[in-house]
């Protein structure tokens, strides 16, 4: 059989613009506002999530930053408005760490320090009690703590860098969460 002799050139840009038409609908936004099915938003499934209290020691440094972390998650799931009917629970468990980064080799004072948080979560389904997410999660935070001299500075840049690792972790666990509720794992 005869071929028309079609230049390979011309064929290249159709045949690649037939792939990616096939493969187009295979996608979709993570925070779009409806799936590809019709189903809810994302944002929709992230605010019916209830966050539990995250426990700490009362009147410890600890117990702050479990604060301050179930705030960030709960405005990060529901973008500041009120909060769905639960479809979900989620129970985060922190773990504070912290390391001397660098000493001054004159005065022997600590210059940088690690502020370190790690989280264990789990989110189960209420009305069937499963675990449908497990996981964990970390951060670590650098900041500079200035010599004996200045121990009001010092403490500000440990609340700061508590502050940032506690968004990062609120952050990291969204993430999670919702890659759980667009792929289902």
């Amino acid at each position: 059989m005869w071929l028309p002799d079609v230049s390979l050139r011309a064929v290249r840009p159709v045949v690649a613009l037939m792939l990616a038409s096939l493969t187009a609908a295979c996608f979709q936004p993570l925070y779009g506002e409806r799936t590809v099915t019709g189903g809810s938003a994302l944002r929709d499934s992230l605010a019916a999530v209830d966050v539990a209290q995250i426990e700490a020691p009362k009147g410890t440094p600890m117990s702050r930053i479990a604060v301050e972390t179930r705030n960030e998650l709960v405005f990060d799931m529901t973008g500041g408005s009120g909060s769905a009917p639960p479809t979900h629970r989620l129970v985060v468990r922190l773990i504070r760490t912290g390391q001397t980064i660098i000493i001054d080799p004159i005065t022997l004072r600590t210059e940088f320090e690690n502020f370190g948080l790690d989280a264990y979560f789990t989110m189960t389904e209420i009305a069937s009690g499963k675990t449908v997410v497990n996981g964990s999660t970390a951060t670590r935070v650098t900041y500079n703590a200035p010599g004996q001299e200045q121990r009001f500075a010092r403490a500000r840049a440990l609340r700061d860098a508590e502050n940032r690792a506690a968004k990062m972790l609120a952050d990291q666990i969204r993430s999670r969460l919702a890659s759980y509720f667009v792929a289902g794992t």
